[in-house]
């Protein structure tokens, strides 16, 4: 392999693993600070009891997605120096807001929340919880706004061969990123109130601390309902961006070939790149490819033949990529609304469910994996759309030198992601003391 696709590789690895903790503190954080807003207006410890279980989870996935995502930062100067040349004005300016504002807020009153359970008044604690949660949440858009840029770039002049800033505003306003933090976002929310429902399940059947469990399932369910519907309602609006400003991304997902009017959607298809066709094509639903991209049954939907072969995004990756996002994220929002019919007496549920809920767990992090997936492989070969391929991006080393790394990494980062796995399992299934 070459520099650049061992570069593409290790980036990949790193950043797919470091997703599986940020969406579970995104969401895990929200939940714990309702939890400890409902034993601050109450005052039943039962609730206090939630807050510490479920913030010490929230604690171990938080140290180690720190570990795991301080590395990332390092590889645009490492592997991808000639991107940090092009567009550091830009990009560097939101990571550093992310990490001087929004992560120094969230680890500052996290050590306040940790350590002030006896030193500051119910209120007060229970404040410094939802700063850490609106911090957390906080330092994701200034990274998804980042990327924003890259999929869709604003704000920017090119000057002495580099991408720089002429309009601060329009890079934090930019509509692609917004919506992407938001369909980010909600489906972390979703992801953290699945992970309680399915350890609210595991202690349920095996009729553990029924008060305490019961009402962790009670709030979670409410919490991945709502989120679950949030996220396919903005998840919509992302499409219909997409639609509009990566034409070809939105051609891939849906491996759509032909430019037409009333272009149909095929519930089934199966993506032939090298003839430029679809090898079977089922259950075509005439206009409705039309009407989901641009709200009109009647719209254009540019095909893959009509951009260069060399323009194109890997076709069956990202199409098979957007259809499981697709596909598991209907499958949550059935469970969810069974979870939310079954809130008030979820140990009467039958143990088939309290079951399928304990196995769902691992549903919404592959569903997030996909939905990245399908952003980052889509809008290849560009590293920021349109105006850099990643091709140019990568940095001027030897391929050994990245083979070496990569490595390294694959080791490292295996180790640290069965390490949260392990330590998870291990206090999720321990007693609320």
């Amino acid at each position: 392999m070459d520099t650049l696709m061992l570069s593409r590789l290790q980036f990949a690895f790193a950043t797919f693993i470091h997703f599986i903790f940020v969406p579970l503190t995104l969401g895990l954080s929200i939940i714990v600070a309702m939890m400890e807003t409902k034993y601050v207006r109450t005052g039943d410890e039962t609730y206090k009891r939630m807050a510490k279980f479920w913030g010490k989870l929230f604690l171990i996935n938080f140290a180690l997605g720190v570990v795991t995502g301080i590395t990332l930062e390092f590889q645009f100067g490492t592997n991808w120096s000639r991107y940090s040349t092009f567009v550091g004005d830009i990009f560097g300016s939101l990571l550093a807001i992310e990490a001087t504002a929004a992560f120094f807020l969230e680890s500052t009153f996290l050590g306040v929340w940790i350590f002030g359970w006896n030193r500051l008044s119910p209120k007060l604690h229970c404040t410094s919880i939802w700063l850490v949660a609106c911090a957390a949440n906080f330092s994701a858009l200034w990274i998804i706004l980042a990327n924003g840029f890259m999929q869709h770039p604003v704000g920017y002049v090119i000057r002495n061969g580099r991408a720089e800033l002429s309009s601060f505003l329009e890079v934090i306003t930019n509509p692609y990123g917004w919506n992407a933090f938001l369909h980010t976002v909600t489906g972390s929310w979703a992801l953290a109130g699945f992970f309680v429902i399915g350890v609210s399940a595991w202690h349920l059947l095996r009729k553990q601390h029924v008060d305490f469990f019961t009402k962790s399932f009670r709030i979670a369910a409410g919490f991945a309902l709502v989120s679950t519907l949030l996220v396919a309602a903005v998840g919509h609006r992302q499409g219909n961006i997409v639609a509009e400003v990566q034409p070809a991304k939105l051609a891939a997902m849906e491996s759509h070939w032909e430019t037409q009017k009333n272009a149909p959607m095929y519930l089934f298809a199966v993506p032939d790149p090298d003839n430029e066709k679809n090898s079977i094509e089922i259950g075509g639903i005439p206009s409705l490819l039309s009407l989901m991209a641009f709200n009109d049954p009647a719209a254009e939907v540019k095909g893959l033949k009509d951009f260069p072969a060399e323009d194109r995004p890997p076709v069956t990756l990202t199409f098979s990529a957007f259809r499981i996002m697709v596909g598991l994220g209907t499958a949550m929002l059935i469970l969810a609304v069974l979870a939310f019919i079954a809130r008030h007496h979820p140990e009467e549920a039958s143990h088939k469910l309290l079951k399928v809920f304990l196995w769902t767990i691992p549903l919404p992090y592959i569903a997030l994996q996909a939905g990245w997936a399908v952003a980052e492989v889509g809008r290849q070969p560009w590293i920021v759309y349109g105006i850099m391929r990643t091709k140019d991006a990568v940095s001027p080393i030897a391929a050994h030198q990245v083979g070496i790394s990569l490595a390294a990494f694959f080791v490292v980062y295996i180790l640290l992601a069965s390490l949260d796995i392990y330590l998870l399992a291990k206090y999720a299934r321990s007693e609320p003391h």
